[in-house]
């Protein structure tokens, strides 16, 4: 599995976000200046995030983007499917019931089923503010 730019990068902007709230909207701009990604970039990013309830927005000259929820009750997993789509090791675990034809006589599915689950438990037991520089239980990524 990789984890492709967009995925990477709505982390770092969503982090951004718990890192510097101080309760007022915060604008692409100063994220993408800190962050070092374009603007454009965000941009597409944050729709996604905003569509799918993760961020609040504001129009205009004092407008920008904030966190709707705090920062523990967002799963790193969640914001990694909204981008990535299936964090699946394997095409045949995207869909249940599974679908593929050598599915009863597979002798690997019982690997790739271990592998996702491992990873689905690690990328869900991850909240947003464990990954927050100043909190006290950094994980690294």
């Amino acid at each position: 599995m990789k984890i492709s730019t967009k995925g990477r990068y709505a982390l770092r902007l969503m982090i951004d976000l718990a890192q510097h709230d101080a309760g007022e909207y915060i604008s692409l701009k100063e994220i993408s200046g800190r962050q070092e990604i374009s603007v454009k970039y965000l941009e597409q990013i944050v729709i996604l995030l905003a569509k799918a309830g993760f961020l609040r927005s504001v129009r205009g000259p004092q407008g920008g983007y904030k966190l709707a929820k705090p920062p523990q009750e967002y799963k790193v997993g969640d914001i990694l499917r909204l981008t990535e789509g299936s964090l699946a090791p394997v095409a045949c675990l995207e869909h249940e019931p599974n679908e593929c034809a050598r599915y009863g006589e597979c002798p690997t599915i019982a690997f790739w089923q271990g592998l996702a689950k491992v990873v689905n438990n690690y990328v869900d037991g991850i909240t947003l503010q464990d990954l927050v520089p100043s909190s006290q239980d950094n994980y690294m990524i």
